[in-house]
């Protein structure tokens, strides 16, 4: 896609209250988000990015899919067409922690979250097989490298 016009994006960034929020804030300038969101859409896109601590990260995550833990990421898709309309909320604590875990920048790995997010807002799924989860990491690896971001699987 680096050849051609990246689809338009309007953008919301939204920051919760919560300790820490500073790092978050720095890790994701706005431009970044921007560049990152956009390199993933296939069209023009209005997204609402949201950072918030691990109450409500876990609250959203128990209302909307049952699960009762905070996760990295939630992607809440309107409309895949003619424009891809989504909500990508982001747990400030698990992702931190998880960029920690893999030793990877909080930058780069909010950078893979929602470049993923992104994807799903699209209609893309890796829970309904093992081959369509093998088809999107590839393809995250690809926007990704494009970017100038190792794979954040290890290949």
């Amino acid at each position: 896609m680096a050849a051609s016009r990246l689809p338009a994006l309007s953008l919301s960034l939204q920051f919760g209250r919560f300790k820490g929020v500073e790092r978050h804030r720095a890790a994701l300038p706005r431009h970044s988000v921007t560049r990152w969101i956009r390199h993933a859409l296939d069209i023009d896109g209005e997204i609402t990015v949201r950072i918030v601590d691990a109450d409500e990260g876990q609250r959203l995550n128990r209302e909307f899919r049952g699960k009762d833990y905070a996760t990295n990421v939630l992607t809440f898709d309107y409309a895949q067409s003619p424009l891809v309309m989504a909500d990508l909320v982001l747990c400030a604590p698990v992702v931190a922690r998880e960029a920690k875990e893999n030793r990877k920048t909080l930058a780069d790995h909010y950078a893979h979250l929602l470049v993923h997010g992104t994807l799903h807002a699209q209609g893309w799924d890796h829970e309904t097989s093992e081959a369509d989860a093998d088809e999107m990491e590839a393809y995250e690896i690809e926007i990704l490298a494009e970017l100038g971001i190792r794979s954040p699987y290890g290949r």
